[in-house]
């Protein structure tokens, strides 16, 4: 257990040092958004492009790794938008909901967290869940919320206006490129190799730490307060039923004969505990969603993250001996 903290303690703790800049006001509320931006638009890209060069095209869509977690992802959000509606919980709301319960915060802290944790071969099955959860779960969740908007009507459009969102994230493209540097056989060499190095090694400290600040500023500029009993239950589900679900589909598919490894079983499983994705907050703002009730499913996830997730690692630890 104490190797599985040593790895996960530094991990959480930027998160709250995180929180605690933007709550003490060192970090301003205004600048939140440019550090998520430097994030999400040029450290975690270089990163990724990186991963995306060293590693096999088939570990990143593997057809049996994509399937099991995929039908996992899409049951949650079913189960979680059927009980979760109701005369206080909209369409909108309740998908949005099912976004959190079903997207685990893969891109600014899984991939260095389960990387550390596990090595680099755990970079091309954290990859394949953070793929399949831009592209399906999140254009589902979304699209779901527009049909809200639109009274049931348009549903073509507003698929169609959920999928722009990931085919505008660079996270996807930045893999796809190194990918295909690296099956052309071309490297990065001299500066262009230096700054994409140097942004790289950038993004997991920081990319942790602002998710500690916007997990603050999500919580200043929720509209609602919301009671207990309707976030506290999908934070549960995002870290116990989530990844239970998970573990059980690639356990039943191996035993099928399918091309899953105990390996990729583990990294899934663990990728599926991650608390939820924290830039959900951002787009529940946006969407005009209930931001009150997401923001605690996600701070409610992250906080409860670091005794469930270090405990079911120290589990697989425990399991492989």
């Amino acid at each position: 257990m104490q190797a599985i903290l040593s790895v996960t303690v530094p991990f959480f703790a930027l998160v709250l040092c995180g929180y605690l800049a933007a709550w003490r006001r060192i970090l301003p509320d205004s600048a939140i958004p440019g550090l998520n931006a430097f994030v999400l638009y040029f450290a975690l890209p270089c990163m990724l492009f990186r991963f995306g060069q060293n590693t096999p095209i088939l570990e990143m869509l593997n057809p049996a790794v994509l399937t099991v977690y995929l039908l996992s992802a899409l049951a949650i959000v079913g189960a979680t938008v059927f009980f979760s509606r109701g005369p206080a919980v909209n369409l909108k709301d309740a998908s949005f909901g099912a976004l959190v319960a079903a997207f685990p915060n893969s891109g600014f802290m899984g991939v260095p967290l389960l990387v550390a944790l596990l090595g680099p071969a755990a970079a091309g099955p954290v990859m394949c869940t953070l793929l399949a959860d831009l592209f399906v779960t999140s254009s589902l969740c979304i699209a779901l919320a527009q049909m809200h908007d639109a009274g049931g009507q348009g549903s073509r459009a507003a698929a169609w206006r959920a999928l722009r969102g990931p085919l505008s994230n660079p996270l996807p493209w930045s893999i796809a490129l190194g990918t295909a540097l690296a099956l052309a056989g071309g490297r990065l060499s001299g500066p262009p190799e230096v700054v994409v190095r140097m942004l790289g090694d950038a993004a997991t400290p920081v990319a942790l730490f602002t998710i500690g600040a916007v997990l603050w500023r999500a919580g200043q500029h929720a509209h609602t307060r919301t009671p207990a009993r309707r976030f506290v239950p999908i934070a549960l589900v995002k870290l116990f039923v989530h990844p239970l679900l998970v573990f059980g589909g690639a356990t039943l598919a191996q035993k099928l004969g399918a091309s899953l490894s105990s390996f990729q079983i583990m990294v899934l499983t663990l990728a599926a505990a991650l608390p939820s994705a924290s830039n959900v907050s951002l787009l529940a703002e946006r969407y005009g969603a209930d931001d009150g009730r997401i923001a605690r499913i996600i701070m409610t996830s992250t906080v409860v993250a670091f005794a469930s997730f270090s405990a079911l690692a120290w589990w697989f630890e425990a399991q492989a001996r």
